[in-house]
């Protein structure tokens, strides 16, 4: 095994710890969100309840205002039929069945009064209740974006992450690439170790046969720990973490700007 396959591995299984760690970052926004937006969500539940309550309560005043108006017209009916009686009988039948529907109409005047002062009342309380959700709103979103924004940034680097790591899956042998992926997919975090001087396994610290070790050494072909499994190499680890590079190709600086890198270039020996 080449050492750009062992760096390759290495690369995929540093990648793919920091993909479980943005991915756990990245799931713990959804709570602090939920947390941040909970009192404007509250008060938009209740303002929308409310407004409901308030058409609800407009309803009922229309429908009791085209009750009594009904009423009206039949106690108008009546009293036309009233001039038109032949005898005290129907008079008196008449007569009742006015004075039924004039207290009717009373009673659906009060009610719809009562209402419709409800609604005025209602209509106030609404609007102060909008004015406060408006508020609880505008004081969310800041915290709200910023936190969304950060999320983001995390997405992207969590994006060109994966990126990469198609990338190198493809520089993989076929034996290679299905070793590191059974170990990816049973959730192992470690698919690489490297071989303690004494010739131990660096994951599981379980001896390594002799003859395997020397096998190892010379780094032949891919070889495995007996006891867990990783695949062990006698390549130290590097000190420095291979950069993810970014879309563009180019390698992600990290703690330096443009212009840092152009002044230490300028102040190199040999500039």
């Amino acid at each position: 095994m080449t050492k750009t396959m062992m760096g390759s591995l290495r690369e995929l299984q540093k990648i793919d710890q920091e993909v479980r760690t943005l991915r756990s970052e990245i799931e713990a926004f959804d709570p602090r969100l939920a947390e941040v937006e909970e009192p404007a969500l509250r008060l938009e539940a209740e303002f929308g309840k409310n407004r409901d309550r308030l058409e609800q309560m407009r309803t009922d005043a229309r429908r009791l205002e085209r009750g009594a108006e009904d009423k009206r017209a039949r106690a108008k009916r009546l009293d036309e039929r009233l001039n038109q009686v032949s005898n005290l009988r129907e008079e008196a039948a008449v007569r009742t069945e006015l004075d039924l529907i004039r207290r009717a109409i009373e009673a659906e005047e009060q009610e719809a009064m009562t209402l419709l002062e409800q609604v005025r009342r209602s209509e106030i309380a609404l609007e102060e209740l909008e004015e406060a959700t408006l508020a609880a709103r505008a004081e969310v979103e800041p915290n709200q974006e910023a936190m969304l924004a950060q999320r983001g940034a995390l997405k992207d680097r969590l994006s060109r992450l994966r990126a990469r790591r198609d990338v190198l899956l493809g520089t993989l042998g076929d034996a290679e690439r299905r070793v590191y992926e059974s170990f990816h997919g049973s959730g192992r975090k470690v698919v690489v170790a490297t071989l303690t001087e004494d010739g131990a396994c660096g994951a599981c610290y379980g001896m390594v046969p002799l003859q395997l070790q020397n096998e190892i050494r010379r780094g032949s072909t891919l070889l495995r720990c007996e006891a867990c499994g990783v695949v062990l190499t006698a390549e130290p680890e590097p000190e420095e973490e291979t950069p993810v590079q970014s879309e563009s190709g180019e390698p992600e600086s990290e703690g330096m700007e443009p212009a840092d890198t152009e002044a230490a270039q300028s102040e190199s020996p040999g500039a």
